[in-house]
């Protein structure tokens, strides 16, 4: 276990299942595992109501969400130009999507960016592997889980987070752009919160590429002919949404739209204030 430090401070740990030399940091209020069996996650603790205690406790969590959120952005200060790529934890090694989420990393590790994921294995291992193995900078934010699940080896900076919204800050926030492949609800609502973040001007110059237009071009087909037919969203909102097909491309979308260069209207504007 850490030593007990006031809230807020970031802790460097033994990395466990990370290879010698990983910088791993967690808050001050993390423990080193999961028990064993299942018991609530605090991002359940949180969100439920399931007896009167939440009136004593919830107040008092606040320390510990800041605590997260100090540790984040402790670890996170010199990371410089990057990138979040997010997709399937399903996704094994050998399966196309695989390879290709390995070369666009890899590609982005070759143009500067550091390359931030979720951390565990599949996509975001891909990612991983493919910017530290092309000399570029790999992070990992992870997500404590009702299940733990462990980190992958590819990481130079690994981050362990217990609530989501405290780690979705920090992909937007440290990042130039989102890259999106297949995936599955959690790919999703990484998606539509930068798509959000972006509409409501949160957030400007943030560059959304899903990479796979015979996986994504469905749901933008829908949100086209359904969402904007019924006009809930405009043509503009929609052309928030890139796709790509190739490792390069991918790369060449980002780039342009962050130097105001991809002809998005939103994007050009943003580019010019």
């Amino acid at each position: 276990m850490p030593p007990i430090l006031p809230s807020g401070t970031a802790v460097r740990t033994p990395s466990g299942d990370l290879p010698p030399g990983v910088v791993r940091y967690r808050s001050s209020a993390m423990s080193d595992a999961i028990e064993p069996g299942h018991r609530p996650t605090e991002d359940e603790r949180l969100l439920g109501r399931q007896d009167a205690a939440f009136i004593h406790t919830d107040p008092w969590r606040i320390h510990r969400i800041t605590s997260e959120f100090v540790a984040g952005f402790d670890a996170f200060a010199e990371v410089g130009l990057a990138v979040s790529m997010f997709g399937s934890a399903r996704t094994k090694p050998g399966d196309p999507m695989y390879t290709a989420a390995e070369a666009t990393a890899a590609e982005f590790a070759r143009a500067g960016y550091a390359v931030i994921t979720g951390g565990g294995p599949g996509i975001m291992e891909a990612c991983n592997k493919g910017a530290r193995e092309a000399g570029g900078t790999s992070i990992g934010a992870g997500i404590e889980l009702p299940h733990e699940q462990h980190m992958n080896r590819y990481l130079d900076l690994a981050l362990d987070f217990r609530y989501f919204f405290v780690r979705k800050t920090m992909f937007v926030k440290y990042a130039e752009a989102f890259v999106v492949f297949p995936g599955g609800f959690g790919t999703l609502d990484e998606m539509f919160e930068s798509l959000t973040l972006i509409q409501t001007r949160k957030v400007r110059m943030f560059p959304t590429v899903l990479y796979g237009k015979r996986y994504w071009s469905g749901l933008a087909d829908w949100i086209r002919e359904t969402v904007v037919a019924a006009g809930n969203v405009t043509e503009e909102d929609l052309e928030l949404l890139q796709i790509a097909d190739s490792p390069k491309q991918t790369v060449e979308m980002v780039i342009a739209c962050t130097t105001g260069a991809c002809g998005h209207a939103r994007h050009a504007r943003a580019a010019a204030t």
